[in-house]
């Protein structure tokens, strides 16, 4: 099927069909999902971005109220504006679903991450891979006469600069919690 074009007056071609959406720029978000705590949620929950093919960025799960038995699951996901809102308008149908929030567009908000970055390095390296940890403020939680293991909390961009400093001084392992993310203010996530 050939398109139909309809020709305007300077010359150029204007479609009959309209013009074309302009490009959605990818944006990321942090979803607080609050979720009934019981077995198979949160394979509901991924399941529903795997069966649709989106992303998740980063994720995090814990109970956060023993007496009601319900998890908070913090997810980081990119898409179009128009894909978030889907992501969050399907994870409000799940039934085990108690609320869902994005934070981003929420307000204000807090989210950090926990790293434990090991480090192989003796001589200089080593002294520079502690001024380093230094002025990020990671702590060596771990030390041998040839290695450190870092903890460092902070936001994923502090975390990812950390490590690109490392990896010339011998880094050799990263182990990541996922975003933990919250509201500031008197605002909180309810059921």
């Amino acid at each position: 099927m050939s398109k139909q074009v309809i020709k305007k007056k300077n010359g150029k071609s204007k479609s009959v069909y309209g013009a074309a959406p302009k490009a959605q720029e990818i944006e990321s978000h942090i979803l607080a999902v609050l979720v009934s705590n019981e077995p198979g949620v949160l394979a509901r929950v991924v399941g529903l971005f795997s069966g649709r093919g989106y992303n998740i960025d980063s994720l995090t799960v814990a109970e956060t109220d023993h007496d009601e038995h319900l998890s908070r699951i913090t997810i980081v996901c990119s898409g179009t504006p128009s894909v978030i809102e889907q992501i969050k308008s399907q994870l409000g149908r799940l039934v085990c679903v108690q609320n869902v929030c994005d934070l981003t567009s929420y307000g204000l908000y807090v989210d950090r991450e926990l790293a434990l970055i090991k480090v192989v390095c003796t001589g200089e390296h080593r002294i520079e891979a502690l001024r380093i940890g230094g002025i990020f403020r990671a702590r060596a939680v771990d030390s041998t006469l040839e290695s450190f293991v870092f903890e460092l909390t902070g936001r994923a961009e502090k975390i990812d600069a950390f490590i690109d400093l490392m990896r010339p001084l011998g880094l050799i392992d990263v182990s990541r919690t996922g975003v933990a993310a919250i509201s500031r203010g008197k605002e909180f996530i309810s059921t």
